[in-house]
């Protein structure tokens, strides 16, 4: 392994106890000395508080609940206890057994988790492999005929391959789903039901999640067995070490003028960009790119390769941009994101601290910057409730009508937005962060910010006026489906009076249907049906 790359590995896995915390080893978890030896030559030496909590309870043979932000070293967390327990029981007459069960939303993160523990398993005869969408089939059974002991899958492949009876689990001891709340987000419930069932009841079960909604708490109900918990931060909220602000805009032209002006002001910063369709992330690329950034796009129209090379690009710095969709976005663990942005706000709350926490991972700082139309105003809210906090605002006005979360705290529960002299130690300055426009009056304090990254434009973008994204199809599609009141009530009130003209109804009452109510569009219940097709559709 090359030295950066192990630097790499090294930060990925989140190894090393942040200030405040007390420092503990590896060897006073109970690990054993080879495991520890190995762990030393690779560097690592320190464990995080999910690691330090969590290990001695799954080398005691206990359910687990781990609740904990990403980039805090889940991996290990499961991964370490796991191969000790497996190495402990000795080697199995039939190599092509599953002994270890790992679930995952996505290729990324399958991808991630399966480097880490083939870090793990060095020098022990254990194998790992990975089954993911978007890869050759018949390469994966031919991996699985050689045999692995650790299987890390997307739940989707997973019963792919059970249908082809490629792969059996009727000998896995041991279930971990990672991301939890992402794959019930995603609508793998029923894949989950469904795989579950075909693994012994008498196994070990670890449940790992970033948020904690009662669909967590069901699932947990369902499938673990008097689970010991361990959080080591509250659910739902972002890591400390994150700035959030939020510029309130007219539509995409704004989103785009204010994403240039940051990333110009940001030459040296690395950061993601989240679109909420594939279509917009690839058109925003394109525009990124033909005006001089070095920027590339995943989702999921993007094949296995396509992925990875542009993930690879990202990596080793060839790009300083990537534009994502939430589904091809989870698992990406590269150290160095200095800012995230919210090109569109996620549907789904909690779906924006997974985003963010893209940067401030192992102790860094990172920025967090969301771009707020009116129609997104409501998911502002609710991102905002979720985390109890209410975001900065960076520029624009919020609309008056729509009631934001109660003030908390600022993301780095070390300030915010204060009035007069209040805030961090520095020199107030007027609330616009683009050096020139108008003062109202908030000052917010924050001196020592030469060593941090730059939060938003310092200033004016040399593509100022440029509106190729102004007639977005899909941001017309977006407005249409009513993803607020009022783009709703406007719409439903035009079909209305087309019907009443067309058909002679009065108020262009609605034809009649047997098939019974549908989800009105932009409901809940539409959003969720939308979510989880289109991003089964990616995984796959």
């Amino acid at each position: 392994m090359t030295r950066n790359r192990k630097e790499a590995l090294f930060r990925s896995l989140s190894f090393g106890a942040p200030k405040g915390i007390p420092l503990t080893n590896f060897s006073s978890l109970g690990l054993s000395e080879q495991m520890v030896a190995n762990l030393t030559l690779e560097g690592f030496t320190v464990p995080t508080p999910i690691q330090a909590e969590a290990i001695p309870l799954v080398l005691a043979g206990h359910d687990l609940i781990g609740l904990a932000q990403t980039g805090t070293g889940k991996t290990a967390a499961f991964g370490l206890p796991m191969i000790e327990r497996m190495l402990a029981d000795g080697k199995r007459a039939d190599p092509r057994n599953v002994r270890a069960l790992i679930l995952a939303p996505t290729r990324e993160l399958v991808n991630q988790i399966a480097a880490n523990l083939k870090v793990f398993v060095k020098k022990s005869p254990l194998r790992i492999g990975l089954v993911v969408g978007g890869a050759s089939i018949n390469k994966q059974t031919q991996q699985l005929e050689r045999g692995v002991e650790i299987l890390v899958a997307t739940p989707g492949r997973l019963l792919d391959l059970l249908n082809r009876k490629a792969v059996t689990l009727t000998t896995a001891r041991y279930l971990v789903l990672d991301e939890a709340d992402q794959m019930l987000d995603l609508g793998f419930i029923h894949d989950l039901r469904k795989i579950s069932k075909l693994v012994p009841k008498n196994r070990q079960t670890l449940l790992f999640s970033a948020t904690m909604p009662k669909a967590i708490a069901d699932l947990a109900g369902d499938y673990l067995t008097d689970p010991k918990r361990v959080e080591v931060a509250t659910a739902g909220k972002a890591a400390d070490k994150i700035e959030q602000f939020v510029h309130f805009v007219n539509g995409k032209d704004g989103k785009v003028t204010l994403l240039k002006q940051s990333l110009t002001a940001n030459p040296d910063g690395r950061a993601i960009v989240f679109s909420r369709t594939k279509h917009g992330a690839e058109k925003l690329m394109k525009h990124l790119e033909s005006v001089g950034y070095s920027a590339a796009s995943i989702h999921g129209n993007k094949s296995q390769g396509q992925r990875e090379r542009a993930l690879k690009a990202f990596r080793d710095g060839e790009i300083k941009v990537l534009v994502a969709t939430d589904v091809a976005a989870r698992g990406i663990d590269i150290p160095g994101i200095t800012h995230v942005y919210n090109y569109d706000l996620p549907e789904v709350a909690e779906a924006y601290v997974h985003r963010i926490g893209r940067t401030a991972r192992a102790g860094r700082d990172g920025i967090a910057i969301a771009f707020c139309a009116p129609d997104e105003a409501r998911l502002l809210r609710d991102i905002e409730k979720l985390m109890g906090m209410t975001i900065t605002v960076a520029s624009g006005e919020a609309p008056a009508n729509i009631s934001r979360a109660p003030a908390a705290r600022n993301a780095r529960g070390n300030g915010g937005r204060g009035s007069n002299n209040e805030g961090r130690n520095g020199q107030g300055r007027g609330e616009n962060r683009g050096g020139q426009g108008r003062n109202d009056g908030r000052n917010e304090n924050r001196g020592g910010e030469n060593n941090r990254p730059a939060r938003v434009a310092q200033a004016p973008s040399p593509f100022a006026g440029d509106d190729l994204l102004a007639g977005d199809d899909s941001a017309r599609r977006e407005h249409r489906k009513g993803q607020g009141p009022a783009a709703q009530a406007a719409h439903q009130a035009a079909l209305a009076k087309r019907n009443g003209n067309r058909n002679g109804r009065p108020g262009g009452a609605p034809r009649t249907s047997s098939r019974g109510p549908r989800p009105a569009a932009g409901s809940p219940g539409a959003q969720a049906a939308q979510r989880r097709e289109g991003s089964r559709r990616e995984e796959a």
